[in-house]
């Protein structure tokens, strides 16, 4: 049993979507012996053929009743395809159930979830990980180790829920860590949602520079590959993450283009101390970020 009494290895964990967030999830529960069985709820029937194949699930149905039989339902599928679910979950989890999500948002979810029967443990929650790969196959039960796993309770959550997801997380190799749901998207929306933002407008300009000479994604090299990567993300995936976070990523956007004109006026008037009070200040920023990362 964990510290609170709750025995996870004995419940039956069912999880909702088997792509790389609910796949990673059922091999890590698989690897640290976290639950008795897993089940998994999947429209893919490749997907359900592989999961079962690799032992990563015990049982996997494209009906959602399944859910029915579980102590702990878990709904990692797109943003926007959660919110729907939640009310159709709750009709179907059985009393004393916990219900808890892996989505990137989380005010919309856990605005979801206040509606839930009163019988039923609900929070949201969050891994801060992920790859811009997407689908099964590119699930991995080390994607939560050393990861923080944000906790977002409603209203109505309890201590004890709270106590035993993030033993959970725990177990599997993350570190909890509990936020208030505005400040979860507010947060996400600089660290997470920008750089992909980012990204993609980086991946559009090139694009247009390409039509007038088409030397220059022969000529890009690790730089390019390496801030271009996020906006290979899925695309449904990070639309629902934009437009479930739209006011937090809106101001993100618009703070960046600021501070991207700022730099821009700096280079185009040859301005050597701004431009070098800016980029020394960037450098000293990251460096020094790196260097918590590491010491952490």
């Amino acid at each position: 049993m964990d510290e609170d009494g709750f025995a996870w290895r004995d419940s039956v964990i069912a999880i909702v979507g088997l792509g790389l967030m609910g796949g990673s999830f059922a091999l890590a529960l698989r690897e640290h012996r976290a639950c008795a069985r897993i089940l998994a709820v999947e429209r893919n029937a490749a997907t359900r053929a592989d999961a079962l194949a690799r032992g990563s699930v015990d049982e996997a149905s494209d009906d959602l009743a399944l859910v029915a039989r579980a102590d702990v339902i878990v709904l990692a599928t797109p943003v926007r395809v959660i919110v729907e679910l939640v009310p159709r979950v709750g009709a179907l989890t059985r009393p004393g159930a916990v219900v808890f999500d892996l989505g990137s948002t989380k005010r919309a979810i856990v605005n979801a979830m206040e509606n839930l029967p009163t019988h039923i443990h609900a929070i949201g929650a969050h891994p801060m990980c992920g790859k811009e790969t997407s689908g099964f196959d590119a699930a991995d039960a080390n994607l939560f180790r050393d990861a923080p796993f944000v906790l977002t309770p409603l209203a109505r959550t309890t201590q004890e829920t709270v106590t035993r997801l993030a033993s959970l997380a725990t177990r599997l190799g993350s570190r909890p860590l509990v936020l208030d749901a505005a400040r979860h998207d507010k947060i996400v929306a600089a660290i997470s949602h920008l750089p992909f933002a980012v990204a993609s407008n980086l991946m559009m300009t090139a694009s247009e520079f390409a039509q007038n000479d088409d030397a220059l994604f022969a000529l890009a090299a690790s730089g390019f590959r390496d801030t271009s990567r996020l906006a290979a993300s899925n695309t449904t995936m990070m639309l629902d993450i934009l437009l479930t976070n739209r006011d937090h990523v809106a101001a993100c956007l618009r703070d960046y283009s600021r501070n991207l004109n700022a730099l821009a006026d700096a280079i185009e008037r040859g301005n050597d101390d701004t431009l070098r009070a800016r980029l020394q200040s960037a450098a000293e920023l990251r460096r020094g970020l790196f260097q918590i990362a590491n010491s952490g």
